[in-house]
């Protein structure tokens, strides 16, 4: 302190106590964004070494007719793993680490909005990989492919523990997505600087909150897919078989639902690098931000209408070809917009020929390249001919390595002194770009040509005549240079962080506030948080950093032990609450566990695992809700810079109440696309309806509809009142709206028992059992929220100023209701429509 004035040093050493990581053992109760973001970063790193391994395997194989080097059964393993490291844990968990750990530095936050969801995301994707790396060192690695296609995965085809394995680990890394997805969108909406609107917001946030969102939507229906399909594996049940109602098309239908979008949730990100780059490095502003912004969301929204382009082969009628057809090629508009606003920017400015700018320039020839072959296979005549040939394994890796992994790198080296606080001393970077660059294309270039030639994808072997030999031994060639080349950025970087020089605080005068504080950067991100009046912050106040790092900006103070930032209107960015956030737990570690104990209990067929799993994960579910929240009402209190804000709780947009609406946003995803099976069955597959169908039950209809309505409706009641003020009966209310959930739950429940054929006798039994169980599930959940929320009142977490709690329930009450209304209704509703 000096005359009342606080120093920077002096507020660091209020803050870094505070929000740093304990060191040992306590690193793994690790919730800082930064620490969050590195694991995923590193660990997803970890997984593309392992991808790039698997692929010189398949390249080494193939190099040869005839080759002896690996059998066809380690074959299959060796490019189904090599698809699903780099799809599931590589390319999303990439996307997701760059988003944790550079979104609060971006928007002037100091962590996420939930940085123990974050920690918890992490763990399960940790746990999830590991089972998928475990089992093929263990010669048990899935190998159908990475898209799983029934029948060739379902039991009679696939009889041992493989598909298990997969469906279980991509399961487990999805919940993990999703977690994170949920964290990211809430992050970049509410937790950003006072005055960044969202017209002010850095691009690359714009391309994550939009690959986000894809994430909540497109990943359900492969999480969906997963579990019919392990059930169908484990219990005998008939979602896909075609023998007893079901239909093997449904799989790839649920599977692109997600597999298409994820395209370009992988782009998407790669494009925001790209946007927040090239005005730096050709020291510009981008032009035509409005454009961009709205090719993006364009893209994201068309990308949901391209699944069926994976299936222009299974027969579909030809008018679904044309549209599907039409819808690919449209695509192209919105990242034509992108490409022309990049080339204008870099016309407008004065490039800088460095070493992130080789990379950007790398992406442009090879994604163009991946763009023109896209078109192509977008037009249905010229699919049939190349469809399952390598003429698509080249436009895919020219469409995910030169739109995803090129772009990615040109961030690594722009934001590697960011991270490490020093810059490079050796040129190896330049010499891994070259090699990078030539020996990609040496290898996926022959592949359009051995397609065009006939070469059939996922073959082990081929005969020498057929005059592919010369190709496959250039790709071969080609993929070792590729993999010397990453080995020489991993290398520079080891080297930059062990003995670059110190960088100096914005060494690309980049006008973004992550470059605003010290490098690396300290554990809080910003000693005060600074309010914004412009897209490039730093160009329009040069002397903003200092002032931030001796707290002139806002929470220029440490108060007491909560760790603080600012929450604001999603539109406008007016700042609204301050955002209170929890400190290092092992509670996301412990969480995981049992989660990990559920899905390997699956996995090995013990299900009371699994059920001890469940038992202890919702214990610890509990605890960790049960630890947020306050028993005081504060009301506003000064947050510096002329900021008087209430805390969170007393908010009535608290990240909690959008938390609760993205994760259901995922939820509706996964119930429309098991309404969509069910139709999609009904109408095309064999066999329905069936000899015998369930008897319509009105006693049964009617009850369970009275029980999860009526429990919506006191969980109403319980919330009005208590924000009203009318805090008397809310208890009671509360109790009726978790009975009228468990009674709803209940008339669900029994709906299997009525079923005739039993689920593994049809798929419409199979379906009509997941619709039951699905509402049953969900009345289950909001009946334990009402509980807990009745708990929480009578320990004063609930006030008529503090009802997060109960409006969260009432998100959840109000979805059990339409999802467990629906379900009835179609269960129901079904045989009355189909008749006698």
């Amino acid at each position: 302190m000096s005359g009342g004035r606080v120093t920077a040093l002096g507020l660091h050493k209020q803050l870094d106590p505070l929000f740093r990581t304990p060191s040992g053992w306590g690193r793994l109760a690790a919730t800082n964004h930064t620490d969050i973001g590195k694991r995923f970063l590193v660990t997803s790193f970890v997984f593309f070494l392992i991808g790039g391994v698997l692929a010189m395997l398949i390249r080494a194989q193939l190099a040869t007719p005839h080759s002896g080097f690996a059998g066809p059964a380690a074959y299959n393993q060796f490019f189904t793993m090599h698809g699903t490291v780099m799809m599931f844990l590589f390319a999303i968990p990439a996307l997701e680490g760059l988003a944790i750990y550079m979104m609060p530095k971006m928007l002037g936050a100091r962590d996420m909005a939930f940085p123990r969801l974050g920690a918890y995301a992490y763990w399960c994707y940790l746990s999830g990989g590991s089972i998928l790396i475990v089992a093929m060192l263990l010669g048990l690695a899935p190998d159908t492919g990475w898209f799983m296609y029934t029948p060739l995965s379902s039991q009679p085809y696939s009889p041992g523990i493989n598909a298990d394995v997969w469906l279980i680990g991509v399961t487990f890394v999805e919940v993990s997505s999703i977690a994170g997805a949920v964290e990211i969108a809430v992050s970049i909406l509410k937790l950003r600087a006072p005055g960044m609107s969202l017209s002010r917001m850095p691009l690359l946030a714009w391309y994550l909150l939009v690959a986000v969102f894809m994430i909540l939507i497109g990943f359900p229906p492969l999480v969906l897919g997963s579990v019919m399909l392990e059930i169908e594996r484990a219990f005998g049940w008939a979602f896909f078989d075609p023998a007893r109602g079901g239909d093997s098309i449904l799989w790839q239908h649920l599977f692109w639902l997600f597999g298409h979008p994820e395209v370009y949730i992988i782009f998407l990100p790669a494009a925001g690098i790209l946007s927040t780059l090239i005005p730096v490095l050709c020291r510009t502003t981008i032009v035509g931000y409005g454009w961009v912004v709205a090719a993006a969301i364009s893209l994201g929204f068309l990308s949901f209408g391209l699944w069926v382009h994976h299936m222009f082969t299974t027969g579909i009628p030809h008018m679904g070809l044309a549209f599907f057809s039409a819808a690919s090629t449209l695509v192209a508009v919105p990242t034509a917009i992108q490409i022309f606003a990049w080339l204008a920017t870099m016309v407008q400015g004065r490039p800088q020929l460095r070493l992130p700018m080789l990379y950007i320039l790398g992406f442009f020839a090879i994604f163009v390249l991946g763009g023109l072959s896209g078109v192509m296979v977008a037009v249905v005549p010229f699919n049939w001919q190349v469809h399952d040939t390598h003429f698509i394994v080249a436009h895919l890796h020219y469409v995910l390595v030169g739109g995803f992994v090129f772009p990615l790198l040109a961030g690594l080296y722009y934001w590697l002194p960011l991270v490490s606080g020093r810059r490079r001393l050796f040129r190896l970077g330049e010499v891994a770009f070259w090699l990078n660059f030539i020996g990609f294309n040496l290898t996926f270039f022959q592949m359009h040509l051995t397609g065009l030639l006939g070469m059939p994808r996922r073959v082990y072997t081929y005969p020498a005549e057929m005059g592919w030999t010369g190709l496959n031994l250039v790709s071969s060639i080609g993929g070792f240079l590729s993999a010397i080349g990453f080995a020489l950025v991993l290398v520079d970087v080891v080297l930059q962080f062990l003995s670059g020089e110190k960088a100096r605080r914005n060494p690309w005068n980049a006008g973004t506030l992550e470059w605003a504080g010290p490098k690396p950067p300290p554990s809080y991100n910003f000693a005060s948080l600074p309010l914004v009046t412009g897209r490039d912050p730093l160009q329009a106040d040069p002397d903003l950093a200092v002032r931030l790092a001796r707290g002139e900006g806002a929470l220029g103070r440490r108060r007491g032990e909560r760790r603080e930032t600012i929450g604001v209107d999603m539109v406008s960015g007016a700042a609204e609450q301050v955002v209170l956030l929890p400190g290092p737990t092992f509670l996301p570690l412990f969480a995981a566990l049992p989660t990990g104990a559920f899905f390997l209990g699956i996995l090995l067929k013990q299900y009371l695992l699994s059920l001890a799993g469940v038992a202890v994960a919702l214990v610890l579910f509990l605890v960790w809700a049960w630890n947020n929240g306050q028993r005081q009402d504060e009301g506003a209190q000064d947050a510096g810079a002329g900021l008087v804000l209430p805390p969170h709780p007393e908010v009535r947009e608290a990240p909690g109440h959008w938390g609760s609406l993205f994760t259901l946003t995922a939820d509706a995803s996964l119930f429309g696309s098991l309404l969509f099976g069910y139709a999609y069955l009904w109408t095309i597959a064999p066999g329905w309806p069936p000899p015998a169908l369930l008897e319509p039950n009105s006693a049964n209809l009617a009850l369970g509809l009275l029980g999860v309505i009526g429990g919506w409706a006191a969980m109403r009641r319980a919330t009005l009142a208590m924000s009203a003020g009318r805090t008397a009966s809310v208890s009671g209310t509360l109790l009726a709206a978790a009975a009228g959930q468990i009674f709803g739950g209940v008339m669900l429940a029994l709906v299997p028992l009525w079923l005739a054929p039993p689920p593994s006798g049809h798929a419409y039994a199979s379906v009509t059992a997941l619709l039951a169980a699905y509402g049953a599930f969900h009345c289950a959940v909001a009946a334990i929220m009402a509980l807990f929320c009745w708990a929480r009142v009578k320990r004063g977490f609930v006030s008529p100023a503090r009802t997060l709690d109960l409006r969260v329930t009432l998100h959840w009450q109000a979805w059990a209701a339409f999802a467990g209304s629906l379900a009835l209704l179609v269960i129901h509703g079904a045989p009355w429509v189909a008749g006698p």
